[in-house]
């Protein structure tokens, strides 16, 4: 049996911000100083939220508000401990925990 743990997932825009800040920028920075185990921040390909407008990318790539997916994996006490930190900097965005379960890589030979 493994380790229990927790998946953070936080869904924002790539032109959401935080003072002056990309707002997935300064939610990962805020995380690595609060001692989360682990966070990557992930732009989408397309997706919609609340407000149902398409986000993708447009005429030659360009897109002016793709999607951006924060993923951070620690345990429950850890996560529940920076949540509310987060969800104060998230004002239009997602933020979902989820049970996970650590699988340990297999040892080289």
């Amino acid at each position: 049996m493994t380790t229990p743990i927790k998946l953070l997932l936080i869904y924002v825009t790539e032109t959401d911000l935080w003072e002056q800040t990309p707002l997935y920028e300064a939610i990962i920075r805020r995380l690595r100083q609060m001692g989360v185990a682990g966070a990557t921040a992930q732009h989408g390909i397309m997706g919609f939220g609340s407000h149902m407008k398409v986000h993708h990318k447009r005429l030659f790539g360009v897109s002016d508000d793709k999607p951006v997916i924060i993923t951070v994996v620690d345990g429950e006490a850890k996560l529940r401990e920076v949540l509310p930190e987060i969800r104060g900097m998230v004002h239009e965005g997602l933020v979902v925990l989820l049970d996970a379960e650590l699988v340990p890589a297999i040892p080289a030979d």
